[in-house]
């Protein structure tokens, strides 16, 4: 062999065996990042709860193909009318298909992650046509119908936050409420205040028209006026008159249309999802600012909160001093419901912005207010929840999914006590399931069972689910409506994919709320193995217990041979600090953001995490991100 030649052999050598020690080096680096913090080992036969989680997973996907097949064109859109009148409406078409993203966060296949992003692009496209999206954003509405819109958006953040578009729209929306973009001058950054109650893509609405209420007025007859001295209008059926009607429109633009109202909270949740898109410190301080301010303004109303504040930043300015009357105020068209939702998305995100658990005591005040003007009927406690130029009235129960919520943030001794005196008389001990609007209602069973109080909701819950989807099913396959005759919330009541179960079960949290709440969890699932949000296949979960600093989780791999890995989030967004595992009388101190759990095949095992909670600055960074 000539020199040259051996000379080149070795070189090749030698770089073969430099490749070969990289490529051990990688490995060895790469096993160490993905080695488990804990292996589930013992085999047992799957319980109950498992299987059927699996299994409403499972059935989602078809039911949802169905769904969309049954009721839109090959591009997406509603089989429906050629035109769409007045203001209302796209919210509605959002919340068609508003939990599809999140279903695929929780595990469901990525087909419907593709699905989800064709029909988000599709409804927008749609009410574009009809005149009630500008910009890709409702043009003008209030934040309770631009909350229910827009949950359907935020759910993309945890199913895949690297969607094309997702960044980009986010910081466009996020702009058009704080104060820089000049097609929508919606807030007015000095004063701390969105301008008007109705507000969007176009800024403010402090005119309205009667084509703007033409799709509503009918269903506002079933409510109380407005105002009970409104020129020539006595009764609500004023609303469906067209010669009465003109006065009630004059007097809601004179005294309701200038100025900001609580219901503009839920406006947060749009800035927060900018912040946890992009990271920029700007749309956090615009939540801390503006949820303060509100609570500045309850301090300065003597403790109460005000349902308007005029365009200079002053109480009653439009309303002739009074701090009731505002548009979806105290008094119209909701009374409380309102006033309570607001406050705790607003509150909520401020406490997932800053760490600071004292923001929650926005809402805490209007409860500890009506509560003290309540009182016991029989075994009820009943609340005021309106408020006119009479006085405090209509007192009636209040929903316990708001009480649940807040002690769920808050995890304090005073919240559990209230909601116990408040709900005294409701029994949670079986299920009684009824589907709401959205995926909400049975908080109070879920919270019983996380006392110990009801061992079997787990399975009652998705038992009840899964029925509740066939139930859907047998709609969509029965309808025989004319398509151009549908009803706007047509395709909403037949949607049959069901989360609250899965969300309760594998998330151990009540559901979002519904008008426009982000999901707040004790913990969330990734599958390192496809890289994605949501639980591996084959794998169930069930949050068993939750306390102020800890969370009982139990994992199952339902695969009989073959291994499964998951990875444990802190929170929705990374929020929750995790500080350690404890399994089998042994305890895994930990120092990242989740953690990696391996199960062998069929196996199950229950293990109790550590948390600081809300100790880290949310985002929807995915945890692949990280290493």
């Amino acid at each position: 062999m000539n020199a040259p030649f051996h000379s080149l052999v070795i070189s090749f050598r030698l770089m073969a065996a430099i490749g070969m020690l990289l490529t051990w080096v990688d490995c060895l680096t790469a096993n160490e990042t993905k080695a488990p913090h804990l292996v589930l080992e013992e085999v047992q036969v799957p319980p109950e709860w498992a299987l059927l989680q699996r299994q409403c997973l499972q059935a989602m996907a078809p039911a949802a193909e169905e769904f969309v097949e049954s009721y839109t064109r090959e591009d997406g859109s509603f089989i429906w009318r050629d035109a769409w009148p007045g203001m209302d409406g796209s919210d509605d078409g959002y919340e068609a298909y508003y939990n599809f993203p999140l279903y695929y966060a929780l595990g469901g296949p990525r087909e419907i992650l593709d699905l989800s992003t064709r029909l988000w692009n599709a409804v927008t496209r749609q009410f574009t046509e009809y005149g009630q999206v500008y910009r890709e954003f409702d043009a003008y509405y209030d934040w309770m119908h631009h909350g229910e819109s827009y949950v359907n958006f935020y759910f993309f953040g945890l199913a895949d936050p690297s969607l094309e578009s997702f960044k980009d729209r986010s910081i466009r929306f996020g702009k058009m409420y704080d104060g820089t973009d000049p097609l929508a001058p919606n807030y007015d950054p000095k004063l701390k205040l969105i301008r008007s109650p109705i507000n969007g893509s176009k800024g403010p609405r402090f005119v309205n028209s009667a084509e703007d209420w033409v799709t509503h007025r009918e269903v506002l007859s079933h409510y109380p006026l407005p105002f009970p001295d409104i020129p020539n209008v006595t009764d609500s059926l004023a609303w469906v008159d067209d010669e009465r009607f003109p006065w009630i429109l004059e007097t809601m633009n004179a005294r309701m249309m200038r100025g900001d109202v609580p219901l503009n909270l839920t406006a947060t949740s749009l800035m927060l999802n900018a912040f946890m898109a992009t990271g920029e410190p700007s749309y956090r301080t615009w939540v801390k600012d503006y949820v303060t301010a509100w609570m500045d303004r309850v301090e300065q109303n003597n403790g109460i909160l005000p349902d308007n504040v005029g365009l200079s930043g002053n109480i009653g300015e439009h309303m002739d001093g009074k701090w009731w009357g505002g548009y979806y105020g105290w008094r119209w068209p909701h009374g409380l419901f309102n006033q309570l939702e607001s406050t705790l998305i607003g509150g909520m995100n401020a406490y997932l912005a800053t760490g600071d658990a004292s923001y929650l005591e926005l809402p805490r005040g209007v409860l500890e207010m009506v509560e003290k003007l309540g009182r016991s009927e029989g075994n009820q406690v009943l609340v005021p929840n309106r408020h006119g130029d009479e006085g405090w009235y209509d007192y009636r129960p209040v929903r316990a999914e708001y009480l649940v919520h807040l002690w769920y943030l808050s995890r304090s001794a005073e919240d559990k006590a209230r909601l116990a005196r408040m709900t005294s008389g409701q029994s949670w001990s079986s299920l009684q399931y009824r589907k709401q609007k959205g995926d909400f209602g049975h908080e109070g069973y879920w919270l019983e069972f996380m006392e110990g109080g009801y061992p079997t909701y787990p399975e009652d819950i998705l038992r009840a689910t899964y029925q509740e989807t066939l139930r859907r099913l047998q709609m969509i396959r029965q309808d025989d409506s004319v398509p151009e005759e549908r009803n706007v919330h047509h395709w909403q009541q037949r949607n049959p994919v069901v989360l609250e179960g899965l969300v309760q079960t594998m998330m151990g949290c009540p559901n979002h709320i519904y008008h426009g709440g982000l999901l707040f969890s004790t913990v969330r699932y990734f599958d390192p193995d496809k890289r994605r949000s949501g639980l591996a296949e084959d794998v169930a979960a069930l949050v068993q217990k939750i306390d102020k600093d800890s969370a009982t989780v139990q994992l199952v791999n339902l695969h009989p041979t073959k291994t499964r890995e998951v990875w444990v989030q802190g929170g929705s967004f990374g929020e929750h600090v995790l500080t350690g595992v404890s399994h089998q009388g042994r305890d895994i101190p930990l120092t990242e953001e989740l953690l990696r759990v391996r199960l062998k095949p069929g196996a199950m095992g229950t293990f109790r995490l550590g948390m600081k909670r809300f100790d880290r600055a949310p985002s929807y960074r995915m945890p692949f991100d990280l290493l």
